[in-house]
């Protein structure tokens, strides 16, 4: 039920917006995530973790690794009801005592299939793998 009103939702918004959008019932998953020379604070290796969003749905974060520049993630993120051609989006966090700080975000359109991506941000890289399966 919560499916189809999100679906309906979806339709409704897209329609007043004026825009065309592909209703889907398909699946994202995104996994193998990892990053290299991750560069936090002068003082300290970074902290880091990953929030991942697909489209406007926030899929959660990653678990913080401490003093990590070179992180592998366990887990992986799941979507469902996914808008076809909707934008993957990943932000690399620092977590600190303070406010954290954005070490920074990919974007991908995603396609059918399987694929591993790698994505420089200003400090750092980040790899992983997404699919995305979907039926008319």
């Amino acid at each position: 039920m919560a499916s189809l009103s999100l679906s309906l939702g979806l339709l409704v918004l897209c329609t007043l917006a004026l825009v065309h959008c592909d209703l889907y019932d398909g699946h994202v998953r995104v996994w193998g995530l990892s990053a290299s020379n991750l560069k936090g604070d002068l003082l300290s290796q970074p902290d880091p973790y990953v929030k991942v969003w697909y489209g406007p749905t926030f899929g959660g974060m990653s678990s913080i690794l401490k003093n990590q520049a070179n992180p592998t993630w366990p887990g992986e993120f799941n979507f469902v009801d996914s808008i076809h051609q909707s934008v993957l989006t990943l932000e690399v966090w620092d977590n600190n005592v303070g406010p954290d700080h954005r070490l920074g975000t990919c974007k991908t359109t995603i396609r059918p299939g399987t694929h591993t991506e790698t994505c420089h941000l200003k400090r750092g890289t980040v790899y992983y793998t997404y699919s995305y399966d979907y039926s008319h």
